[in-house]
Parts: C-alpha cells; structure tokens; sequence
C-alpha cells in the first residue's frame, strides 16, 4: 500500500511553475493517489484538467466551500448539481461551515451544507467537511440529517477529544490528518493518541498547512509522508502501518 493524499488543492496557480516536477515528488515520496477538492465554479475546470492529465493518480470531488457561499449559492449549486452526470466525481466536496473568516453567512452556509449533503445521498457519495471554528454548528446539522447514506470524512481534524468522540458517534465517519499534526503546540497529537486508526486518513490541503520541517513554505502532496511519520510514532507503529491501514480507509471511503 502506497501514500494517499486525501486533501489537495494543488490545480490552483501556486502550482503553475512546477506542477509535473511536484506530481514526480510525490510519486518519490511514494504517493499513489491524490484526491482533489472543489471550491467554486472558477476551480472546476483547473481541477478537471489536472485530473485529465493524471488519471491514474489524480481524482475529482464536487462541492461547494463554505467560504465561497455567497448571494447566489443557489444558482451556483443548481449548476454544480448537474455537473455530477458529465463525469465520475468520488466525493462531495469540499462544503461545511466557516466561521473563521465570515460570521454573517452562517444561515446560507448552512443552507448550502444541508443541500449538498442530499446530493451525497442521492448519489451514494461520501462528503468531505471544512468546519473551521464551526464544529458544534456543523454537529447541530449532523444530528438533524445524519442517517446511513451520510457519511465521509472531516477534513483538518484539529479538535479536541470530547469532538473526536462525537465523529466516532456517527459511526462512518473519519477524521482527516494533516500538517497540524507536525506542530509542536497543537496539542493534536494528544487527542488523535486516543483516536483509533480505523477513523484515521492522512491529507495535505496542498497548499495549505504544510508540515514540519517546512512551514512556512508552499506545502505539497509529497509532504504527507511527514504527517505519516509522525503519526507512526504517536501511535507507536510502524511506518509502513500507517500507510497501510490509512491507506485502506482512504479507498474504502472513496472507492475512487
């Protein structure tokens, strides 16, 4: 079993320089699959060919980031929604709630996460969740809609153990680890000890949240071997392990 990068963004322009050159990275870093995560109508055609171009390693999900819920969210969803019948995406995603930068949108971030997570439904497909500063928000709408044909993964797990435990309740759903985990002082590394691995997938959000020994730099899907590291060492296992049995979660959520 090789790496998987369950969380990237590396289709947006960071990446323009360099793009083939980082994909050869990863696949040193011994990465098989990357897993692409949509954030608005301008994102999707920089996705699409970057998944064309890679096929094999590079795979497409739909949604809407919470962030990007504007006015017309509802015209913009009705475009998305019939965009799923053109091409195989494995996910819906990313969406969720953002209350880190905007506060005013919560009602029709809300709306728009209650909406797409009926598209999951419809179309058997897991979600992808962005809840930054919004878990007991997003909790709320969990307890009202969540049933079997929900489930997916909570993207940039960073929250403490009481929150884990409520992720582990819905019972197919896991819990997405990244660079964060690297930081000294996240106190991540405490809460995810307790977490079992059959919760546990390993992510980038290249390039976003780039791990040690290289925050503060651009991060990439070859990194996620450094989250692997430290996770094999939290959760006295072997390197191999980890990828292996994050590895199989990852494909058994995504069938991608």
């Amino acid at each position: 079993m090789s790496l998987i990068d369950t969380h990237s963004h590396i289709y947006l322009p960071q990446f323009d320089e360099d793009l083939d050159a980082m994909i050869q990275r990863a696949k040193d870093a011994g990465v098989s699959k990357i897993f692409l995560r949509n954030i608005d109508l301008d994102s999707i055609p920089l996705m699409h060919q970057l998944s064309d171009r890679y096929p094999d390693m590079c795979y497409p999900m739909l949604g809407l980031h919470p962030c990007d819920v504007k006015e017309n969210y509802i015209e913009v969803l009705h475009t998305m929604r019939s965009m799923f019948a053109q091409r195989h995406y494995i996910a819906v995603g990313e969406i969720g709630i953002d209350l880190y930068w905007d506060k005013t949108t919560l009602d029709i971030q809300i709306e728009a996460f209650k909406i797409q997570c009926d598209w999951a439904k419809e179309l058997k497909l897991p979600i992808v969740i962005h809840a930054r500063d919004s878990f007991d928000e997003i909790f709320s709408v969990m307890d009202e809609i969540h049933d079997e044909r929900l489930f997916g993964v909570f993207h940039c797990f960073t929250g403490n153990v009481q929150q884990a435990q409520k992720v582990m309740s819905y019972g197919n759903f896991l819990m997405g680890i990244g660079g964060v985990l690297t930081y000294e002082k996240s106190g991540l590394d405490v809460v995810v000890k307790d977490i079992p691995m059959e919760y546990l997938v390993l992510e980038t959000d290249s390039p976003f949240l780039t791990p040690k020994p290289f925050r503060g730099k651009r991060n990439e899907s070859g990194y996620v071997k450094y989250v692997a590291e430290i996770l094999a060492v939290i959760k006295d296992l072997s390197y191999d392990k980890v990828i292996a049995m994050t590895g199989q979660n990852a494909i058994k959520l995504f069938n991608p």
